[in-house]
């Protein structure tokens, strides 16, 4: 067996009993990348060498006796957005081609409590825009089920990686659904945790209020791990939440019994392909069989949350981009004769279309005379949503529905289309808007071999009650089929 193939809850267990070291896994998950990167093209940035040399580190310390953390030498990659001292942090745009952090993101330096070897930065969206890594200025990523389709978006290379053996977990961050789409896409678990459990202090924000750092994994258990390392207050960052956190992957439990599962009709709706509204379905029996029980609940029009999105994201866009400038840091032009040429020629040739367009949008739904109309209704939106969703825990204890509306597209098939492109987020904006925690896990596949993901919508902070679900659906089926992607 090699040991890419394994879950780093696996790994875990095997270094504690000394079956193997750190550096055998990461040599094997590099053996897999050689092999497997020049077609997936995951990463941006590969850091072998440090790599190899934090895995021995953490090798010698367990040979010295000493007590080691879960995640410690297990291979991790990092979404190119969030800063790790001494590597590149791209974005995977032009602006920040060269751009070399000189600090950690407070989830790094939670990952380096738990002596964790980073494999290197992975590919996404340009500044994380976008819902099928194709805006990125690097590369495109490619689904390891269909190197003809995307992986999702915009932490395609998150997921990629990890369903391609290429890392063994990985960090993504969630805007709009940025690590549950592209986890449904690629057949991989991805969490996107509630607004303030996990710090934001080094990532590179695209829309404060609604951007999220969480995991991606092959099991349930992997991402409760990676979950359990990242999530607490941070004094960086103000919007998390000082409470306790339990070491989650400690308490999953493969028991359902009583569990009430909202399903919202209107998420199974229009847009929605047959097959995956049959492959969802049959999940939400599945847990009725185990004991659950299914409620109807209601929840506001997806459309109304898509709407609401894209005008608060990308009025906190327009704000949160105006610091590249070709001054401080990043890309400037060559080409400029003063200083409003200089600003006007660096955004324009350093910024990719999709970046522009939302900056433009931001700007003009931020304008005198379109606030009231856009960005204000838009943020009454917000808060009658919230409502909504919490009349809907009053009945039902978590709510179950699609990730996305089908399975993963081809490349260029949604690109002149930018409607289209944004109706990808439709099943998981309105969880950003709200605050909310959310679990996206594979639940089979389609007629073409595809996998199809179910989210796992719940109150806040009630990520372990969802993490046992899929735990529970998780353990019901035998584990999730990564074979195509991991042969």
């Amino acid at each position: 067996m090699e040991l890419y193939r394994l879950t780093a809850s696996e790994l875990s267990r095997m270094m504690q009993k000394k079956e193997v070291s750190s550096a055998e896994i990461t040599r094997s998950v590099f053996d897999r990348i050689a092999q497997k990167e020049p077609e997936i093209e995951a990463y941006i940035t590969l850091d072998e060498e440090g790599a190899l040399k934090k895995a021995a580190e953490v090798d010698e310390k367990r040979a010295k006796g000493e007590s080691l953390p879960p995640l410690a030498g297990i291979p991790v990659g990092i979404k190119d957005n969030i800063c790790l001292k001494g590597l590149p942090a791209t974005c995977a745009s032009k602006m920040l081609q060269n751009f070399v952090p000189p600090y950690n993101a407070t989830v790094i330096e939670k990952l380096n409590a738990q002596d964790c070897v980073y494999t290197g930065k992975l590919n996404m969206d340009e500044f994380a825009m976008g819902s099928s890594t194709e805006t990125s200025f690097f590369k495109k990523t490619k689904n390891p089920f269909d190197t003809a389709r995307v992986p999702g978006g915009s932490s395609g290379g998150s997921a990629a990686s990890v369903a391609a053996g290429e890392a063994i977990v990985s960090l993504g961050s969630d805007t709009g659904g940025s690590i549950r789409q592209p986890a449904s896409f690629c057949g991989v678990v991805g969490l996107k945790p509630t607004y303030g459990s996990v710090s934001r202090f080094g990532l590179v924000a695209f829309a404060s209020s609604l951007d999220q750092i969480g995991p991606f994994g092959r099991s349930v258990e992997d991402v409760s791990m990676l979950y359990s390392a990242i999530c607490g207050k941070d004094p960086h960052d103000t919007t998390t939440v000082r409470r306790e956190y339990p070491r989650f992957e400690d308490n999953l439990q493969a028991d359902v019994k009583g569990l009430r599962i909202g399903i919202p009709e209107a998420y199974f709706g229009k847009g929605v392909s047959e097959e995956v509204r049959a492959k969802v379905m049959e999940t939400a029996r599945q847990y009725e069989k185990m004991g659950a029980s299914l409620v109807p609940v209601t929840l506001p029009d997806p459309d109304y949350g898509l709407a609401a999105y894209y005008i608060i994201a990308c009025a906190e866009a327009s704000s949160n981009l105006a610091r590249f400038d070709g001054v401080k840091y990043g890309y400037r032009t060559q080409n400029f004769t003063n200083l409003e040429e200089m600003y006007e020629n660096t955004r324009s040739q350093g910024f990719g279309d999709e970046v522009k367009r939302r900056i433009m949008l931001g700007t003009y739904v931020l304008s005198s005379g379109y606030y009231d109309a856009y960005y204000k209704k838009a943020k009454f939106t917000q808060k009658l949503m919230q409502g909504m969703f919490q009349e809907a825990f009053q009945k039902a204890d978590l709510i179950l529905c699609p990730t996305a509306p089908d399975t993963a597209f081809k490349f260029g098939e949604n690109s002149d289309d930018q409607v289209k492109m944004y109706m990808n987020d439709i099943l998981t904006v309105t969880v950003n808007i709200t605050g909310l925690p959310a679990l996206s896990f594979p639940c089979g596949f389609d007629g073409k071999g595809l996998p199809v993901g179910c989210q796992l919508i719940g109150d806040k902070f009630s990520e372990q009650q969802l993490l046992n679900t899929a735990y529970a659906y998780e353990k019901a089926v035998g584990g999730f089929d990564l074979s195509k992607t991991l042969d």
